[in-house]
């Protein structure tokens, strides 16, 4: 394509709001997190290596007999409250700015587990057992 001559009206994404496709085999519930996989469908979270937390499911979507990208789902990047993992594995304030990592749909963990768990995002803060999470793709690839 050539450079611009003149004005254009270059289009705009705007809004929070995502549509992406799903992977095949698989069921989302609203609420939970919902992570990109290498082929660039999205999954549920869940224990599972190089995948990437992307944001939080606006709804129940059910492609559990389809294949990829037969169905789509609505998510949102933003900060959202979790759980958090128990024990060794559990987020503390020392995390806070750092990646905390999927355990599943709704539970975040303080390491990758030996490389068995992808990035959810960065830890936001921590209240009351919840650990807000900063679920952003971009922001989370630039941190890695």
């Amino acid at each position: 394509m050539a450079a611009l001559t003149s004005e254009r009206n270059t289009i705009q994404l705007r809004g929070d709001s995502r549509v992406a496709p799903l992977a095949a085999a698989v069921k989302v519930w609203k609420g939970g997190i919902l992570m990109r996989n290498a082929a660039g469908f999205v999954t549920k979270g869940a224990v599972a290596a190089g995948c990437i937390g992307i944001g939080r499911t606006e709804a129940t979507v059910d492609n559990s007999a389809g294949t990829a990208g037969a169905a789509s789902v609505a998510y949102r990047p933003g900060i959202f409250g979790f759980a958090n993992s128990g024990a060794t594995e559990a987020v503390t304030q020392a995390e806070i700015g750092k990646l905390c990592y999927i355990a599943d749909d709704q539970t975040v963990a303080k390491t990758s587990g030996a490389a068995t768990r992808s990035p959810a995002g960065i830890v936001d803060g921590i209240e009351d057992g919840t650990v807000w999470v900063r679920l952003d793709e971009a922001v989370t690839r630039g941190a890695m």
